[in-house]
């Protein structure tokens, strides 16, 4: 049975990680792997700053966990992220054999855990995780509405400028 104490916790965790994200420019996405109620690694999006379109919050999380597990395999791991994975992520989650997932908002443009795909429920894969949804959900949405809505309003100023008077 889920310890919501304990999830709102660890997805607090990986809120202060996609703020950090944020802070760099990044997309605001944090994961946060748990082992044994401990959390043993953390990860965030670095696509940007890595130059690597495969550096997702929830794959920088497994790469630090399969080293501080000495396995790739992450068997009885609960990896909390604060936005629905996509393709690539779930895809990372049954490989690495996750036992549990826990994510924040759900994600209606490229989510794979049945939002636009349910990788995860596809019966001809050979492993199963657990998933529960909308754990501090708001809180991530917010964060994830809020960086799209600067950037937007930059990206229209940068527009506009593009025309100015002064600049001509």
């Amino acid at each position: 049975m889920p310890d919501f104490d304990a999830d709102s916790h660890f997805m607090s965790e990986a809120l202060k990680l996609a703020q950090q994200a944020e802070a760099e420019g990044e997309v605001p996405i944090g994961a946060v792997l748990v082992y044994q109620d401990q959390m043993i690694a953390t990860g965030r999006n670095q696509c940007i700053g890595l130059c690597d379109p495969s550096a997702h919050a929830e794959i920088q999380a497994l790469r630090a966990g399969a080293v501080a597990l000495g396995n790739y395999r992450l068997l009885q791991t609960t990896l909390y992220v604060t936005l629905e994975p996509c393709c690539m992520c779930a895809g990372a989650l049954v490989h690495a054999r996750i036992g549990r997932l826990v994510f924040g908002a759900s994600d209606p443009k490229a989510g794979a855990l049945g939002s636009v795909f349910n990788i995860l429920e596809d019966n001809r894969l050979n492993h199963r995780v657990s998933v529960q949804g909308d754990v501090l959900g708001t809180e991530s949405r917010i964060l994830l509405q809020s960086f799209f809505k600067k950037r937007r309003a930059h990206k229209s100023g940068e527009n506009q400028n593009i025309y100015s008077p002064d600049q001509l």
